[in-house]
């Protein structure tokens, strides 16, 4: 049975809020949104930026992320929980969970937590492209829901996860803690949440 949580997102021209749906899943309607919004909305964004002349180390980074080939890879795995955020009609936003790792931090090094294995959200709301994001907050909400399941699991809110360099400020701000470049990883900075921060965050989101 699919859980389904009333949340509010912001809307960015307008500041009010927006009434959305957090779901601990991912359906074939967020993947349908995926292919048939998304997929669109990116190609017109890599165009103008194209036409711009942007380089393209400045274009969304995960911008070749397919997200159907992503859940039917770990399709049936309890390990491999999914969150998607639906507000007016589409879907927001879509996060991926890997319960099978284990924190890196001296703090709690070896001790299990939820890890973030991919997490997006729709091009019209990426504040990185030059635009006003129609509805702010998805990233955030997809982050309390996974420091919320680890907390469920017994982890104590510990997460973590490899950022994409345009998102590295983003989990600053949440209060990750930046365990530098990882070789091993495409040279991405690998952060992690402690159990204080976490609980900080739960109780401040």
């Amino acid at each position: 049975m699919v859980d389904v949580s009333t949340i509010y997102l912001v809307a960015g021209d307008t500041v009010e809020a927006v009434e959305a749906e957090l779901r601990d899943t991912i359906e074939e309607p967020q993947l349908v949104d995926w292919q048939t919004q998304w997929q669109p909305a990116l190609i017109e964004t890599l165009r103008a930026l194209a036409q711009r002349g942007v380089p393209m180390a400045k274009w969304p980074q995960s911008w070749h992320w397919d997200w159907r080939q992503k859940r039917a890879g770990v399709a049936g795995l309890l390990a491999y929980p999914g969150f998607s955020v639906v507000a007016q009609g589409v879907t927001q936003g879509l996060a991926q969970i890997d319960l099978t790792r284990s924190a890196r931090a001296p703090e709690h090094a070896g001790k299990p937590f939820a890890y973030v294995d991919y997490l997006e959200v729709a091009p019209w709301n990426r504040s990185d492209l030059g635009k006003t994001p129609r509805l702010k907050g998805v990233g955030t909400a997809l982050l309390s829901a996974t420091v919320a399941l680890s907390d469920q699991e017994g982890f104590r809110g510990r997460i973590g996860l490899h950022s994409l360099p345009q998102a590295d400020d983003f989990y600053r701000r949440k209060g990750l803690t930046d365990l530098g470049p990882d070789a091993q990883y495409q040279g991405l900075r690998y952060f992690e949440m402690s159990e204080d921060h976490a609980r900080a965050f739960l109780e401040e989101e």
